[in-house]
């Protein structure tokens, strides 16, 4: 194994261990975990009527994306728009998966941003935040979220053509869903602290980019985290607090490693 692949390796298992570091922050803070839950609820709720929506109307639209199967016999038929029926909903899925951060995120911004600065004060301080109107917050954070979903779309459409393929749209397709997943959602969990820091959207990806085994080992881990039951509202806080000591330490333009957890000593 080369040297390279080694240090790709072991930035992967460090991206990992950032969502158990977030994890961490929030267990010894429960009060801070509850305040993080409030938007995640919110959108939860929000979401799970889409997908029932989808669920229940399913079969009648793999049938309208299917017309090619109304002449097919019976079970011929009956297996397309069964695999149709299963790539649509799990199209559906990812893009709730995908587009669930940056609309928990949109909605809860004064929420996490609290969370990230109070983050950024137990590690040893933030940054000022950026001098601009909160109007003006807003409105890059809902373009950043139209951008994201636009691309959320394109992604979920492919991967529905291609998860009617048989066994590639069953294997393959699942595990390159879930690597381009949690890449984009890194790049929602980090963009708080790197926003304090005044990097956009397009210097945030390239730095991205230039980390993209550290960040796909924390993104594909919180995507794991997300698919359990609940797992989405439940862990949100910790996916913040775990992109925003991504962000500090090792994304940042002038990345601080800080030592000990200050709040574990009292001071938070």
């Amino acid at each position: 194994m080369s040297e390279q692949r080694r240090s790709g390796v072991g930035e992967v298992f460090a991206g990992v261990t950032y969502l158990f570091r977030g994890f961490g922050w929030v267990a010894r803070r429960p009060g801070q975990w509850l305040f993080g839950l409030i938007p995640a609820v919110i959108v939860l709720a929000l979401y799970t009527a889409l997908l029932v929506g989808l669920a229940v109307q399913v079969d009648d639209l793999a049938g309208w994306l299917t017309p090619f199967a109304d002449d097919w016999s019976d079970g011929a038929r009956r297996v397309v728009r069964t695999v149709a029926s299963v790539a649509l909903f799990g199209a559906g899925a990812f893009l709730a998966l995908l587009t669930f951060t940056a609309a928990t995120l949109l909605v809860g911004e004064p929420f996490y941003e609290k969370l990230a600065e109070r983050v950024e004060d137990s590690q040893g301080g933030a940054p000022p935040e950026p001098d601009e109107s909160l109007m003006t917050q807003i409105a890059r954070a809902v373009r950043d979220a139209l951008i994201l979903g636009a691309v959320a779309v394109c992604f979920a459409v492919a991967f529905f053509a291609f998860g009617l393929l048989p066994v590639l749209g069953q294997t393959v397709v699942p595990a390159v869903a879930a690597c381009v997943s949690g890449y984009l959602l890194a790049g929602e969990l980090t963009s708080i602290a790197l926003e304090r820091r005044g990097v956009r959207r397009r210097e945030r990806f390239a730095l991205l980019r230039q980390n993209r085994p550290l960040v796909l080992g924390f993104g594909v881990a919180t995507v794991l985290t997300f698919l359990i039951p609940l797992g989405a509202v439940l862990a949100m806080p910790a996916a913040v607090a775990g992109g925003t000591l991504l962000a500090r330490e090792r994304l940042a333009e002038k990345p601080a490693n800080t030592g000990r957890d200050k709040s574990v000593h009292g001071e938070y």
